[in-house]
């Protein structure tokens, strides 16, 4: 399954120490090179900057193709690209997390799991125990609201 990520599920699950659940539920990990620029740049956490500048070898960084990008001039730069890579890739999943990216994924037939759908899915392989990852998650500046993450807890939770 090639799976396509934007800077923020990367970004957090490198901050609550679980980075290495994409190459457990994904054959293939691409991310476009304004991801890396992202996770690289100079106000990312220096934990994030630090894995960006020793990628692992599971990761695959690719140009961004070179494609219409009208309807996409309103994301970030790494949202821009993840989602025209996803496109130009055939990726069975785009990881996004911001909702105006999501929407214009989803409106573009792509599809989506953010941050807590990562976090679901590796606990349904047992591979993460929910409840501590989120504990984990809560204490960095992710933005979720108490029920989303009451409502990941309970479908993912008791697996």
């Amino acid at each position: 399954m090639i799976a396509v990520a934007d800077t923020s599920p990367v970004c957090y699950l490198i901050l609550i120490g679980e980075i290495d659940l994409l190459p457990r539920l994904f054959s293939q990990v691409l991310a476009p090179q304004a991801v890396l620029e992202e996770l690289l740049h100079e106000d990312a956490p220096a934990a994030v900057r630090s894995w960006a500048s020793h990628l692992p070898s599971w990761i695959s960084v690719r140009e961004t193709p070179i494609a219409a990008t009208a309807g996409l001039d309103k994301l970030q730069a790494g949202e821009q690209a993840a989602i025209l890579l996803a496109e130009s890739m055939n990726a069975d999943i785009i990881l996004l997390d911001e909702l105006a990216a999501r929407r214009i994924a989803a409106a573009r037939g792509l599809r989506i799991a953010g941050m807590l759908g990562v976090l679901g899915e590796a606990a349904t392989r047992g591979l993460v125990e929910l409840a501590p990852a989120i504990d984990r998650l809560r204490m960095t500046n992710f933005r979720a609201s108490p029920a989303l993450l009451k409502a990941t807890l309970d479908r993912f939770g008791n697996r």
